[in-house]
């Protein structure tokens, strides 16, 4: 006997866009929101999204589409026809990210300032284009992702070699979307328009998981809930803030960290 979904939380027939949706994370979100019948655009680098989408039998469910995300002409003309053929999205979620994964000694100018163009610029580009055509209707809800990282420090120590601590031009863009996502609460906001961010904590991908189990501890040990995130903790956080159960949160940033900047 299936249980009703109460209305708070009930995203059925909601059209919602997740740019970066085929990643570790990403699957989670995707496929959560697709059990939740939301309408759901899928967008990810080549063809990532229809494999994805493919392996994990979401044809009839989630609409894939392939995009280079920090592209900003490809980007701004892949949304006007989204529009066009959509219409104005309930929410949008962009989990795109760029890094180097240099060393900060290795790392150059160009290499900083070509990532924070991914991190920043096309973050800022997306968002205001669907934010105004939300704000034109009088709602929407925008979830941005940030990290940890864009909150403190990385601790050098947790990152035996040849491992490199997390690059600092994460770090930045990480902190600068937390700052995106409360100016453009402030904007939008008389208009209808939500915006929050997203702050994951220690969330290896299956890969990591298996292969460094030293580091898995590491990365334990300093979460006060002593454990690893799974990517449904982040897709039950992301359906929270597009969802009416989060209608009068706006401008934050949501830590989902195991309390790991807790101290």
């Amino acid at each position: 006997m299936s249980v009703p979904i109460p209305p708070l939380f009930d995203l059925a027939g909601r059209d919602v866009w997740v740019f970066g949706g085929a990643g570790y994370l990403g699957h989670a979100t995707v496929s959560l929101l697709a059990t939740m019948q939301a309408r759901v655009l899928c967008v990810d680098l080549k063809n990532k999204a229809q494999c994805m989408i493919e392996q994990a039998g979401l044809q009839e469910l989630v609409t894939p589409a392939s995009l280079d995300a920090h592209d900003l002409a490809a980007a701004d003309h892949f949304v006007s026809e989204q529009l066009a053929v959509r219409g104005t999205p309930h929410g949008l979620v962009d989990m795109t990210f760029d890094s180097t994964g240099k060393a900060f000694d290795d790392l150059t100018n160009e290499d900083f300032d070509r990532t924070n163009h991914g991190n920043l610029t096309a973050a800022f580009a997306l968002v205001r284009q669907v934010g105004a055509r939300m704000a034109e209707r009088g709602s929407g809800s925008i979830v941005l992702f940030s990290s940890m990282y864009g909150t403190v420090a990385p601790d050098p120590r947790s990152y035996a070699p040849p491992m490199n601590p997390n690059p600092i031009e994460y770090g930045v863009g990480k902190a600068g979307i937390q700052q995106m996502a409360r100016y453009v609460a402030v904007h939008y906001g008389p208009r209808g328009v939500r915006c929050n961010s997203i702050s994951p904590g220690p969330f290896p991908n299956p890969s990591t998981q298996n292969d460094e189990p030293a580091f898995m501890e590491q990365l334990s040990r300093k979460v006060p809930l002593g454990r690893i995130g799974q990517a449904p903790e982040i897709a039950g956080s992301v359906v929270f803030l597009l969802g009416d159960g989060s209608s009068y949160i706006t401008g934050q940033n949501l830590a989902v960290d195991g309390g790991w900047t807790s101290w």
